[in-house]
């Protein structure tokens, strides 16, 4: 109830000032100063990033690879058969001295547990145990139940079709050191780039998040945890309680509760996890819109926390209240654009051209990220990054802005579930045995030609 007061008292708001702009004023100059401001903070991150870079050409700060807490790597797993074998035979092989492996099944209804417990007999140092189906569902609770017989002083959190160099932990942990520091994120990049257009572009997706996340971490800001790949101080975790089963996007969760309690998150764009990217389109509806829901559900839930907190730094809380106009931004222009038109339409005095202008130059804003993302994470030709730059623009348009109004419309109309909306994994390696079986079914069919 208190969070959905709490939107529709933002939703009033927003009507009475698209009211008073509509009635009193230039509205295309009230969504302009919007503009600015996110141009004008976009320019201070990048600015930040640059000044960092150069402090550290000229005095570079060296990793400290002395500080070896002992690791405690956790990995839920719900009907993962397909794919949590290649996933710990990967894990198992990080070059780091202290750590260990806790495979959780969480109440699978496949063959996740009999996969389980034949690895852990080839390797003592795999542990693993069945939640029940009476158990309370989704990631957190589970992370919960791993946290009790976890021995690590850091807590590394993989999903079950993650994937990892080597030296992840090596190059990760040093970043942890630093004793505000609660929480690093590795950078997260999408394995089966190539296998389709909705691929592409997540993995697109997933550079310019890196783009902004660095620019958070350059300004000390709110650097958000993504759930894979996340190496959490556990004296941090316990500090703000463990994670949150009433939550239905874990990481961001998490992320905004340690920083109300002063702990920083960081982000390491040098060190990747690598992971499925979902192949159809319905899917990825359904794991976008649990994304969208959990965040502004978290938001509503602690904002009077960010406000009053006297740990959260006021770069973090500035950071945090700014990225919140992600949300209510689509609302405005999507208001903006409609009344525009019904004005136009009915002949009124109205300034659909200057809306029009105005959100097609909110498209090029992100289409300029995105291009600066691709080259600099992606490394794309020119051509080739101009085009997947506006392509991923069109699919971020078509994805995010109808999931944030619905999503909005949901929390004040509908019921609360914390539906977790599983993400299939396992599509790469089903891909790639068909595509062994082609070429094998082929390569006898040319013999039997022959």
């Amino acid at each position: 109830m208190k969070e959905r007061i709490f939107l529709l008292t933002i939703i009033a708001t927003l009507v009475v000032l698209l009211y008073f702009f509509q009635n009193h004023m230039n509205t295309p100059c009230a969504f302009m100063t919007i503009l600015i401001f996110m141009a004008v903070y976009t320019a201070y991150m990048q600015i930040a990033f640059k000044h960092r870079v150069r402090k550290q050409r000229k005095h570079p700060i060296e990793k400290n690879y002395d500080y070896k807490p002992y690791v405690s790597i956790l990995i839920p797993a719900h009907n993962e058969a397909a794919v949590i074998g290649n996933t710990i035979d990967n894990i198992s092989k990080i070059d780091y001295p202290k750590y260990e492996i806790i495979v959780i099944d969480d109440r699978s209804e496949d063959n996740t547990a009999q996969v389980l417990e034949e690895i852990c007999a080839q390797n003592s140092k795999i542990k693993y145990f069945s939640r029940t189906k009476e158990a309370f569902p989704g990631k957190s609770a589970v992370l919960n139940d791993a946290l009790k017989i976890a021995k690590g002083d850091a807590i590394l959190v993989f999903d079950a079709d993650a994937r990892v160099n080597p030296d992840f932990l090596k190059e990760l942990v040093p970043a942890l050191e630093p004793n505000q520091v609660g929480a690093v994120q590795a950078r997260k990049v999408i394995i089966n780039r190539e296998q389709n257009f909705l691929t592409r572009c997540q993995d697109n997706e997933m550079a310019v998040d890196t783009h902004f996340q660095v620019g958070r971490d350059s300004v000390k800001g709110a650097v958000e945890l993504r759930g894979n790949g996340e190496l959490i101080k556990r004296e941090a975790l316990e500090d703000v309680g463990g994670w949150n089963i009433y939550t239905i996007t874990d990481d961001l969760d998490l992320s905004t509760r340690m920083q109300i309690k002063g702990w920083d998150v960081r982000f390491c764009p040098e060190v990747c996890v690598y992971e499925e990217g979902v192949i159809s389109y319905i899917p990825l509806l359904k794991q976008r819109r649990r994304w969208i829901e959990g965040s502004i559900r978290r938001y509503l839930e602690h904002f009077s926390d960010v406000l009053t907190s006297k740990d959260m730094s006021l770069r973090v809380s500035l950071d945090m209240t700014a990225y919140i106009t992600e949300f209510i931004l689509p609302v405005w222009m999507v208001s903006e654009v409609l009344i525009q038109s019904y004005r136009f339409i009915k002949d009124d005095p109205n300034w659909i051209l200057s809306s029009m202008a105005l959100s097609t130059l909110m498209c090029c804003f992100f289409i300029v990220a995105l291009f600066y993302s691709l080259r600099k994470y992606v490394k794309l030709k020119p051509l080739d990054n101009f085009i997947q730059s506006v392509a991923t623009s069109i699919y971020i348009v078509v994805l995010w802005f109808p999931l944030a109004i619905f999503i909005i419309f949901k929390i004040i109309f509908m019921k609360n579930t914390l539906t977790w909306g599983k993400t299939e994994h396992g599509c790469v390696q089903n891909t790639l045995k068909k595509q062994h079986k082609l070429k094998e079914e082929n390569k006898a069919e040319e013999l039997i030609n022959i």
